[in-house]
């Protein structure tokens, strides 16, 4: 039985080799090295050197010329022909796996303050943005460095990161946890709580005993603004001003009323990442050094010059209908107090004077009754 197997698999090998006779040395090779391990598995169990020849295709005294099993093809017991070769598949579509080279770690939420220094162009929300927090949470952070000012952000300062939404606390003397918590808007439990604050669950919340300066995250916690803008300043008592620095104004006369609409303040239309909150109560329009700045409406200038709130370089027109324009951090101021401004007229160049990390307008909107406005309500690009 094993002899007549063997027998037709050298016929169907031979029989390839006569249809593809450009494979026939390759495949001649393979073919010595199985009559040599053939003849030598016959030798092992005993075969006579007939049987051996006519499994290996050797010669033999029947077959002297070695054709037995090889010479000729016996068409009943011919293998069938193999299937063709298949194309190689397109895999360019597929998804394939990337090698990775390292094992990723998750990382873990951060419970503890981290540092970090404020860059050249850095905004209250860049940097906020930068690390998923809240601006307010930045500024109830650094309640020190930035006084709750937006401006106030200077290159090369060094600010809070909280590692959550939330305020930073330093502890006083005589503080108990529950008026704390209480201040901020949270439970004594929340404080207890954070991981970073590094307090016993077993504290006493009315006499903690925690050593006074010690930094806590207050997660969740809220506190009013301390508001530093500049004051409404009318046509009628611009002295009212001489606390918000050199530029304020003595005596006004009267002079024209505004239009009763506004155009935008400067050549730059977009944003440049600060817009109108509660604690930034005006639009930064982005611009280069020295772009022009117009009067959003006809009115009188009632202060030009520097300022002491962080506005650095600053123009306010009252336009004698209740409202008020603010123009800050700019470059040079091309009008004087007391003068008469047309809507349109240039009053000076965008630039980042006071509290500024680039260039561009600080535009602020005030009505006698609606307090400051959102400038984007009253006027477009």
């Amino acid at each position: 039985m094993q002899t007549e197997i063997v027998r037709r698999i050298w016929s169907a090998i031979l029989a390839r080799l006569a249809r593809h006779p450009g494979r026939a040395f390759g495949t001649l090779g393979a073919v010595a090295l199985l009559m040599l391990a053939g003849w030598a598995s016959a030798k092992k169990v005993g075969l006579d050197p007939g049987e051996a020849a006519a499994i290996t295709g050797g010669p033999n005294d029947a077959d002297p010329d070695g054709e037995g099993a090889l010479g000729a093809t016996d068409p009943s017991t011919r293998l069938p022909d193999l299937p063709p070769f298949l194309k190689a598949v397109d895999s360019s579509g597929a998804i394939s796996r990337r090698p990775q080279i390292r094992t990723t770690i998750p990382q873990r939420a951060p419970v503890d303050i981290i540092k970090y220094q404020v860059q050249q162009g850095d905004t209250l929300f860049g940097i906020a943005d930068k690390f998923g927090l809240k601006p307010e949470t930045l500024l109830w952070g650094n309640i020190d460095l930035l006084q709750d000012n937006p401006h106030s952000l200077r290159p090369g300062q060094e600010l809070n990161i909280l590692p959550v939404d939330g305020t930073y606390y330093e502890w006083n003397q005589g503080d108990g946890l529950n008026a704390v918590a209480a201040f901020f808007g949270v439970s004594p439990q929340d404080i207890i709580d954070w991981p970073g604050n590094h307090l016993p669950q077993d504290i006493d919340p009315a006499n903690p005993g925690i050593d006074p300066d010690t930094g806590l995250v207050i997660p969740g916690g809220r506190r009013q603004f301390v508001t530093w803008s500049a004051p409404r300043i009318t046509r009628a008592n611009p002295a009212v001003a001489r606390l918000a620095g050199p530029g304020a104004c003595g005596s006004v006369s009267d002079g024209p009323i505004g239009e009763g609409f506004f155009i935008w303040p400067t050549t730059a239309t977009n944003l440049s990442g600060t817009p109108f909150t509660s604690y930034h109560p005006g639009i930064d329009i982005a611009g280069s050094t020295a772009n022009a700045i117009y009067a959003s409406a006809s009115g009188v200038v009632v202060y030009a010059g520097w300022s002491d709130y962080g506005y650095g370089l600053m123009v306010v027109i009252d336009h004698g209908d209740g409202w008020q324009t603010l123009y800050g951090h700019m470059n040079t101021v091309d009008v004087a107090c007391g003068q008469a401004v047309f809507q349109g007229n240039v009053i000076g160049g965008v630039g980042s004077t006071g509290n500024s990390t680039g260039a561009h307008l600080h535009f602020e909107m005030q009505h006698d009754l609606y307090g400051k406005v959102n400038p984007f309500e009253f006027v477009s690009p």
